[in-house]
């Protein structure tokens, strides 16, 4: 059975750091992608990057791209997101999500690509 579950979330200052975690069980991040999403209050849920199981290739969405950092440690199963110069506006509840595709070419920031979900973490940037 596949579990993911991420961890690291907190109270952070506009201008800040932090560091989230998802830990995955029940299968292997070398074959599958992993999505990290953002639910803000109000918002949709929306795609905040993404690394594939294939070649470790990464994606993010625009507003993040230069300030977030995706990475994973096989070792440990363990995907993480680095945010740097963090802003109000990143606020929400950090999810992670594996793809439902074996080796898909490149990851996608589309949710219905991902079938396994984390229950979120949540970031609130504010002074």
């Amino acid at each position: 059975q596949v579990q993911l579950v991420e961890s690291g979330g907190g109270l952070v200052q506009p201008g800040g750091s932090l560091r989230i975690s998802c830990v995955v069980s029940g299968n292997t991040l070398a074959f599958y992608a992993i999505g990290w999403f953002r639910q803000s209050p109000g918002k949709e849920r929306e795609g905040v990057s993404c690394i594939s199981g294939r070649d470790g290739s990464t994606d993010y969405e625009d507003s993040v791209r230069g300030r977030f950092t995706i990475s994973r440690d096989h070792a440990k199963n363990t995907v993480y997101l680095q945010k740097n110069s963090l802003r109000p506006e990143d606020t929400g509840v950090y999810s992670c999500a594996l793809d439902r595709i074996y080796l898909r070419t490149r990851c996608e920031l589309v949710r219905r690509y991902y079938n396994h979900w984390g229950q979120g973490t949540q970031v609130t940037v504010s002074s």
